[in-house]
């Protein structure tokens, strides 16, 4: 046994005794579901965000992302596995009360694209706000392309109880600032999700194929399932991979954040957001009248950045997320990774939740040094591989520089992780353990995993990919429609509808400068005391990354 594992039990160890598993019941938990809405024939959706939802500005729950038919579902956070399900189960169903005919497509990859040009971007109103927002998603178009921004994902919003962290920083032996300790170790577990986050693809990837539109005559290597789908053999999560939407650093307009710490972190992303891209200003930002761009540098902002895993802070309104992040310090974790389950109707189960609540402890407790820049690309390159060829008899990734089976690897994982769910659960046999054990059999039959579940069910139905994703659209919003949606809740969403209309009409009625003043005020934010990246030393060493 290495010292790792050694230590990583001495700690599980510590907690149990330390009575850990009550504090750890309240975790809380909250889910962001993207789903783009599509017309009955399975294109995509060219109709306005449905009023009757209310306004996708000011709405806490039911928003879009960078398209206007891009829908974002939101719950709110909670304790308790079946209340967040049961919630993102109902905003479906209210959601599709609102549709007519339209459908919420099942799967990560896009229905049938008619070219980047016809995406609609994401509309908020006439606003300042509003249109920085809809500035912002046009410049992602102009750097990466709209169809890489229509590919839907599943984020899983993770927070441990305050009062969990305060054992924890005991049991440590940590004296001193309880946020800084939180921002710490909550930065390790970041680190470790990075490092082991290829099984997240592995486990629960289903987008091993995609329509032939989504590629529109770019050159792949990918294999014809039939004239109009393409796939890889053994890919897990084509979403998670090359042909996804990823920062593109080696095309040199991309850089790699650095994980070290909450302040390197910040300091990195703050580096990308101040510094131009002679790429980028090759577009333009404001031309003629109209914004292409924020600006014309690395980042435009943080949530251009692409991870897999992502520190976060609650931001306050119009507030910079890494000035949220130095005031406030790490306050949860967003795991970004999972695809929509498209066997599910709300797109992920109970058991998904409960395993990646304990890979999220697993890695809290898991010995977590600070990346290298070796190590850095064997994590990029493990994720890659893991995506396009993870159910490969054989594959092998590479851990400190050696080639370690994936099966031996996430039987290692798993193994440890059991550990973790016991004290989760408080038992030897309660729901997270017996939901990581589940996962077990994935590892020994790759063909328990969904993304070959989907492939056979192609090859069986002899269906491309578009026919089997409308197919079980069509049937999940069968289930939704049948839903029976209490009423307290119905009556809670159409009170937050209308209230978030009458926010954004206050917003814009607030108004009271131009855009370019907005957004230079929005930018300096913080600017004289706590943002700025403060010498040259700092910008060389930032900028090597890139």
């Amino acid at each position: 046994m290495n010292q790792s594992r050694k230590d990583l039990e001495a700690r599980i160890e510590r907690l149990r005794s330390a009575g850990a598993t009550e504090p750890l019941r309240g975790n809380r938990i909250g889910l962001e579901k993207e789903g783009l809405r599509a017309s009955a024939a399975g294109h995509l959706a060219m109709s306005p965000h449905p009023q009757a939802l209310g306004s996708a500005l000011t709405h806490p729950y039911i928003t879009t992302d960078f398209s206007e038919a891009l829908l974002e579902l939101i719950t709110p956070p909670a304790s308790s596995v079946a209340e967040v399900l049961g919630f993102l189960t109902d905003l479906h169903a209210y959601v599709y009360r609102h549709l007519g005919d339209e459908l919420i497509w099942a799967t990560s990859m896009p229905c049938v694209l008619e070219g980047g040009a016809g995406i609609p971007l994401a509309r908020y109103g006439i606003s300042n706000a509003a249109t920085m927002k809809t500035v912002y998603r046009r410049g992602l178009g102009n750097r990466y392309g709209r169809t890489m921004q229509v590919i839907a994902g599943l984020h899983f919003n993770f927070s441990f109880a305050d009062n969990f962290l305060d054992l924890y920083q005991e049991i440590q032996g940590v004296e001193g600032d309880v946020v800084a300790f939180r921002s710490e170790v909550q930065m390790g577990m970041v680190r470790n999700l990075q490092r082991v986050g290829w099984i997240v693809p592995y486990l629960f990837g289903a987008s091993p194929a995609v329509c032939a539109s989504f590629v529109q005559g770019r050159e792949t290597d990918l294999q014809i399932f039939d004239p109009h789908t393409l796939y890889y053999p053994y890919a897990t999560s084509l979403r998670m991979g090359d042909i996804g939407y990823q920062n593109q650093q080696e095309q040199g307009t991309g850089m790699k954040a650095s994980y070290d710490s909450l302040d390197s972190y910040v300091r990195s992303l703050t580096w990308a957001i101040e510094t131009p891209c002679p790429q980028y200003e090759k577009i333009g930002v404001k031309v003629g009248d109209r914004y292409e761009q924020l600006n014309a540098n690395v980042l435009q902002i943080e949530n251009e950045y692409y991870s897999t895993v992502r520190p976060k802070q609650i931001t306050e309104w119009m507030e910079r997320p890494t000035l949220a992040l130095r005031r406030r310090g790490v306050r949860y974790v967003e795991l970004r990774s999972p695809d929509i389950n498209i066997f599910e109707p709300a797109g992920i189960t109970a058991e998904q939740i409960r395993v990646l609540e304990t890979l999220m402890l697993y890695c809290l407790v898991l010995d977590s040094p600070r990346i290298g820049a070796r190590e850095r690309r064997e994590i990029d390159e493990n994720q890659v591989l893991t995506a396009h060829r993870g159910r490969e008899p054989g594959l092998a990734l590479s851990r400190q520089r050696t080639a370690v089976p994936l099966r031996v690897w996430a039987t290692e994982i798993l193994d440890d992780m059991i550990a973790v769910a016991e004290l989760l659960d408080g038992a030897s046999d309660g729901p997270h353990v017996q939901s990581v054990e589940r996962q077990r059999e994935k590892v020994k039959d790759p063909h328990a995993t969904p993304s070959a579940r989907i492939l056979e069910t192609m090859h069986e139905r002899r269906e491309g990919f578009f026919a089997f994703a409308r197919r079980l659209t069509e049937d999940h919003r069968e289930t939704f429609k049948r839903h029976r949606l209490d009423p307290e809740r119905e009556a809670l969403l159409e009170r937050l509808a209308r209230e978030s209309i009458v926010q954004q009409q206050g917003i814009e009625a607030a108004d009271d400068c131009g855009f370019d003043e907005f957004l230079a005020d929005y930018f300096n934010q913080g600017r004289a005391t706590d943002i700025a990246v403060d010498t040259a030393v700092d910008r060389g060493a930032l900028q090597a990354r890139v």
